[in-house]
């Protein structure tokens, strides 16, 4: 399947934005400059970035708790993005949101959510407007291995299978639901194989190949348009940090996560880019420096911006 150079490079891009964007703020967590709490995919880039890659401008996402790659992927605002970590008013939800509160509506992206499963329900109602207004537009509900056993996965899968709904479950499968292994907390060896179960197609892909991600989440989605209904994208992958700032990795090894970034999908991507004749080492390190550049922008963006005051404490409260 032939991609174009500039699709190519663009989300070469955006994978870097998405690496040193939560880079930029595992540090400001490190120095207390970011309060709360956040969930960073570092490792886990290549897919955010290819299956979004496969969407259309219109249609439409909802992501997780770690959902910073899926925002990048439907065309986020990085600025607006580095300000809401930061609490500041000129952020996506205008300071009070956080990491797992941003949304997007004119791109898009319906909203992170840090329920784990939150998204299924959301996802599923979206979809059915989508076909009761035949408006043609698909959406994707990202998902951990955690969240496959939730019931709301269940409740989700089974409507949008009888309905035959537009949406493609996609499955950051990462080993892990917090510290619990997925070896440990399910009798299958891969999500997708609960697709049968709901009468979908279901197809697992390495999480790090880029292009492979883009393919099987492509053939979903215009299954998914032709009207013939949902299917599951499981792309096996892997964080490289904890599942949040209070994670001291004691469940899983050093040598574990030392094999997992010998796997790194931005190095793989650009192995590709190389071998392939699709970019020199040149261009490659020019778009390099300009997303390291962006992150930078967004750094001082957030930082010129006010916190939010105390006038605008009941402000947002009810739609």
């Amino acid at each position: 399947m032939k991609v174009e150079k500039e699709t190519l490079l663009k989300w070469y891009k955006k994978m870097l934005h998405t690496r040193f964007f939560e880079s930029q703020v595992d540090a400001f967590f490190a120095k207390g400059m970011i309060h709360g709490t956040t969930h960073l995919s570092i490792g886990q880039e290549a897919f955010a970035i290819g299956s979004t890659g496969a969407l259309r401008e219109d249609d439409l996402i909802t992501s997780t708790h770690r959902g910073h790659g899926e925002c990048i992927g439907k065309d986020a605002d990085v600025n607006l993005m580095m300000a809401e970590l930061m609490g500041k008013s000129n952020g996506y939800c205008k300071g009070k949101g956080g990491s797992m509160h941003i949304a997007d509506l004119e791109k898009g992206n319906l909203g992170a959510n840090g329920v784990v499963g939150g998204g299924f329900a959301i996802a599923a109602g979206a979809a059915m407007t989508q076909q009761m207004k035949k408006t043609g537009k698909v959406v994707l509900c990202y998902f951990g291995d955690g969240a496959s056993n939730e019931g709301s996965f269940h409740e989700a899968l089974n409507l949008a299978s009888i309905w035959k709904l537009p949406v493609v479950f996609m499955c950051t499968n990462n080993k892990y639901g917090m510290s619990m292994s997925t070896e440990r907390s399910m009798n299958v060896e891969t999500v997708a194989s609960r697709a049968a179960a709901y009468g979908m197609p279901g197809v697992t892909v390495p999480g790090n190949d880029v292009l492979k991600v883009y393919e099987a989440t492509l053939e979903a989605v215009e299954r998914a348009r032709r009207g013939e209904g949902p299917s599951i994208v499981e792309g096996l992958t892997y964080r490289w940090l904890g599942h949040s700032k209070s994670d001291a990795n004691r469940y899983r090894t050093k040598e574990e996560i030392e094999e997992w970034k010998t796997k790194c999908p931005i190095k793989a991507f650009e192995k590709y880019l190389m071998e392939n004749k699709v970019a020199t080492r040149e261009e490659l390190d020019a778009i390099t420096a300009t997303a390291k550049e962006d992150i930078a922008q967004a750094v001082a963006f957030a930082q010129a911006g006010s916190y939010p005051g105390i006038e605008t404490l009941e402000e947002d409260v009810y739609a």
